[in-house]
């Protein structure tokens, strides 16, 4: 049996598949036995490397996936009777099927905003019923960085939530997802926008960038969570071969990996941004700030279109498509997808 033809679409950069050096370090720590859950000589280099980003008091915890960060980050620094606040695009409230919800009890209050960052004047509304036994007391305000919408919090932005956060006894939490495409954009390390910026606990993503799996979860200040081992224990995601997920960060983060990744995704996310320009009809919504595109186009031809490329709808209320490009995109791709949907356009006519 043949294999089938994995062409490269622009639906989501969990698509891509694993860089190179990631599986080459996967391949060097495969070899003999080492101690499990984490007490391995790979995972504290990891940490190590980690650290070294963001600072020297960071604790670290590896899980399987981003959901287990968000959700296990959250909870490791909530009661039930807490609630989190977030962006209404925000990944804890549209993609983690009520995860939050049912594994810290806690109810997650959203605010409405047209490109995915929150700022303080937005919060105002859930900023009440502070030790009135009858609401569920803010706790937690949480922002993606990226943002689901593809946009980047500059570090005066991401203070100034920290700041109003802490002003009412909260903490500022981050989805990481895209940190890496954050930090390029941005030209910065990434402790100027987390740590040096008043972020409490961070979402270290890199499977959307070049890894196979794996996340951390990263508290800035020491002591906010004492019990979060215990926590990610009965959340399922401490990892008995945990070298696997720690070899990765390892490739990831000690030869500039992750730069070179999310440069080369943010920049055929401006390739793809100047070639849909150049048609009549299209309209991109939102600033391609890392390595997402928002284009409006006709229903009928993104139909046609995704029988060949797949990708997402966004907002299929005003025809909005989300177009994500990653690590291993190339300009071909680029090239023949825009040269495709110009055909297709031109026969719908």
């Amino acid at each position: 049996m043949s294999e089938p033809e994995l062409k490269r679409g622009f639906a989501s950069d969990n698509n891509s598949g694993v860089h190179p050096a990631v599986m080459k370090e996967l391949l060097r720590v495969n070899r003999g036995h080492t101690v499990g859950y984490g007490d391995d000589p790979f995972t504290e280099k990891a940490k190590e490397l980690i650290r070294k980003e963001l600072s020297d008091d960071t604790e670290v915890f590896f899980v399987f996936t981003g959901t287990g960060a968000n959700v296990l980050g959250l909870t490791g620094v909530m009661k039930s009777w807490n609630s989190v606040i977030a962006a209404h695009t925000a990944h804890i409230e549209t993609d983690e099927c009520g995860a939050p919800e049912k594994f810290s009890g806690c109810k997650v209050l959203t605010v409405d905003t047209p490109d995915g960052k929150i700022t303080p004047e937005m919060l105002k509304r859930h900023m009440h019923g502070f030790d009135f036994e009858h609401h569920s007391q803010p706790k937690v305000i949480s922002i993606s960085q990226v943002t689901e919408m593809g946009t980047v919090y500059t570090p005066a932005e991401v203070r100034e939530l920290a700041d109003y956060a802490h002003r009412h006894g909260m903490l500022l939490h981050m989805d990481g997802a895209r940190i890496a495409n954050a930090a390029v954009t941005l030209d910065m390390p990434f402790r100027a926008f987390t740590t040096d910026a008043g972020v409490d606990i961070l979402s270290f993503g890199g499977t959307k960038n070049g890894m196979m799996y794996g996340e951390a979860v990263c508290f800035l200040r020491p002591g906010l969570s004492d019990d979060f081992k215990y926590i990610r224990k009965q959340g399922m995601q401490l990892a008995s071969k945990m070298r696997f997920i720690s070899a990765q960060f390892i490739a990831y983060l000690s030869g500039g990996l992750w730069k070179e990744c999310a440069s080369h995704s943010n920049r055929m996310a401006r390739e793809l941004q100047k070639r849909l320009k150049e048609i009549n009809g299209i309209k991109i919504t939102q600033k391609v700030e890392a390595n997402g595109v928002f284009v409006i186009m006709p229903d009928r031809a993104a139909a046609l279109l995704s029988r060949e490329y797949f990708f997402y709808p966004w907002n299929e209320q005003i025809s909005e498509y989300r177009l994500m490009t990653s690590w291993d995109t190339t300009s071909d791709d680029v090239n023949q997808f825009v040269d495709r949907l110009k055909v297709i356009l031109s026969e719908l006519k």
